[in-house]
């Protein structure tokens, strides 16, 4: 086990940017401390990632990350300490009795995984997390650290945003990704949204820099049921993963809890007629009008291409 930067040390690293006027200067942002775990070879390791907060709703893509973690045995790869990363009147720890009545605080955590897939798929690089309040540039380049140190191939960031879908219709799934090859092999757009953005947005431009392959996929979820859980829409994100990375997910082990989930709504909505009715005219508009909807198909081997050309290339 190692812990980078060594803790009693003041450790910064530098980056070369260019100004407007083409002329190179140095960022120096303070590095964050880690603890990294012992970590097999891997077979091109895609790294999977989200985070608690407000790209989050219904818990649905931290959920996914969970279940592959879950499903597949994850092993600790790193631990990155929280005590730079959040204000802790913001995102409060958490206190619970433990063993024999002992008080535990249970401080937010950003931790990786790795896991092993069945011989043949891509093995998986996992972090289920909490969006920190501070420092994002210095915890981007923690996680491009392990990135590197894992020998990840491609980085899929996953979300879940509110929309106007009924909860008994599927749950369409948005990819996109800021690399222009990637966007074309695949036929997936790239991100047109202008305005305040999250850490996601902010890791996907980074990563950009760093000529790391990356893509986002991101579940809608009925804006009238927003609480956690919501496997319905974790399912969703996991069948777009499988289908586009080839990845097993297992997801159809949650067909017992969308089920569950589906009679709670059920059960809600008759005790709310005017909620009822509104659903039924979404459910109508959405039959009569479909959206156009992202399907991933099977897109494994354009992936599987795209990743093996630019591993020749480099």
């Amino acid at each position: 086990m190692a812990v980078y930067p060594p803790v009693s040390a003041q450790s910064v690293f530098e980056r070369t940017r260019q100004k407007a006027d083409n002329k190179p200067y140095s960022v120096i942002v303070p590095a964050i401390p880690y603890e990294l775990h012992q970590i097999p070879e891997l077979d091109r390791p895609i790294f999977v990632m989200a985070f608690k907060g407000l790209f989050d709703m219904g818990e649905a893509a931290t959920g996914a990350v969970d279940w592959l973690s879950m499903t597949h045995s994850g092993t600790a790869a790193a631990s990155i300490d929280p005590e730079t990363l959040f204000d802790f009147q913001e995102v409060r720890p958490q206190v619970r009795l433990g063993v024999n009545g002992n008080r535990e605080i249970l401080w937010p955590t950003n931790n990786v995984v790795w896991a092993k897939t069945p011989e043949g798929s891509r093995d998986l690089v996992l972090l289920s997390g909490v969006e920190p309040n501070l420092r994002w540039r210095s915890f981007c380049q923690t996680l491009i650290e392990l990135i590197e140190a894992t020998g990840t191939e491609l980085v899929v960031t996953l979300g879940s945003a509110l929309a106007m879908v009924p909860h008994t219709r599927s749950f369409p799934v948005t990819a996109s990704t800021g690399d222009v090859e990637l966007a074309t092999t695949l036929g997936v757009g790239r991100p047109t949204y202008e305005g305040p953005t999250g850490l996601v947005g902010s890791l996907h431009q980074e990563l950009h820099s760093h000529d790391v392959a990356t893509m986002s996929l991101r579940v809608s979820v009925p804006h009238y049921v927003p609480g956690s859980p919501s496997p319905k829409a974790t399912a969703a994100l996991l069948a777009n993963l499988e289908q586009i990375c080839g990845v097993p997910t297992e997801h159809a082990g949650l067909a017992d809890e969308i089920r569950d989930w589906e009679s709670r709504v059920h059960r809600a909505l008759n005790d709310d007629s005017d909620v009822k009715a509104y659903v039924e005219d979404l459910e109508q508009k959405i039959d009569d009008e479909p959206e156009m909807i992202y399907d991933a198909g099977n897109m494994a081997d354009e992936i599987e291409s795209f990743l093996r050309n630019r591993s020749d290339e480099a």
